[in-house]
């Protein structure tokens, strides 16, 4: 199994030749120049929140292989109020755990703000947990450090995705803290550098998960990584 990254908070998680691609915002990312949304082509799309910043090309990328798009039932509306027909649509809530082909995936809570581009209310912003052949995968979506996440450590994450850009989402600190509260070794830094208010000083902030004895990763867009 392997993830690809394709900037902000948009990366493609590859099961053994199922392809699921969370949060697609490319062409609108000044730093993701290099990659064209039209050229993916994943079979599932999963939406942890509704923002611009995380839906822009959702259609484009839906499009491309007829892909099914799950989300909050909020923005699982939203997804269908732009052509998406509703059998390529999972509507389902914080709590629930889908079973699917290449495994299951639960959604959790996440501590941010959700609407849709038109301004509509999103629901709940989310995170979810993807348990795939033995391994699990804690996605955080944008969010705060919240309490919430020590009930997570009953999931043995292996791999934690989490924003450390600050301003918009919890920085580098608190992600620490919330890999510790997950007690997860392993960490993926998503949402920075992609404008001013999220840039980090990268040597810095692999300084201070290297105190924590956390690993961290930073990953590069375009490039994929095995899990």
């Amino acid at each position: 199994m392997k993830y690809t990254y394709y900037g902000h908070a948009c990366f493609e998680f590859d099961f053994d030749g199922t392809k699921v691609l969370l949060d697609p915002f490319i062409t609108y990312n000044p730093i993701a120049k290099e990659v064209k949304a039209e050229d993916l082509a994943p079979d599932y799309i999963f939406l942890t929140h509704g923002h611009e910043d995380h839906v822009a090309d959702m259609v484009t990328v839906q499009k491309k292989k007829n892909a099914t798009v799950a989300a909050i039932v909020e923005t699982a509306n939203w997804v269908k109020n732009q052509g998406v027909h509703a059998d390529k649509v999972i509507d389902f809530n914080l709590g629930g755990t889908l079973n699917l082909p290449f495994g299951k995936v639960k959604m959790v809570f996440a501590a941010h703000s959700n609407s849709t581009p038109d301004g509509s209310y999103g629901g709940f912003p989310v995170g979810f947990v993807f348990i795939v052949k033995g391994k699990t995968i804690y996605v955080s979506g944008d969010t705060a450090l919240t309490m919430e996440m020590k009930l997570l450590e009953r999931y043995q994450v292996d791999y934690a995705f989490l924003p450390i850009g600050g301003h918009y989402t919890m920085d580098a600190e608190d992600a620490v803290i919330a890999a510790q509260f997950i007690k997860c070794k392993h960490v993926v830094g998503t949402h920075f550098n992609s404008f001013p208010p999220i840039e980090i000083d990268e040597i810095a902030v692999e300084k201070l998960f290297s105190e924590a004895d956390v690993d961290l990763t930073l990953p590069e867009i375009g490039k994929s990584y095995e899990l």
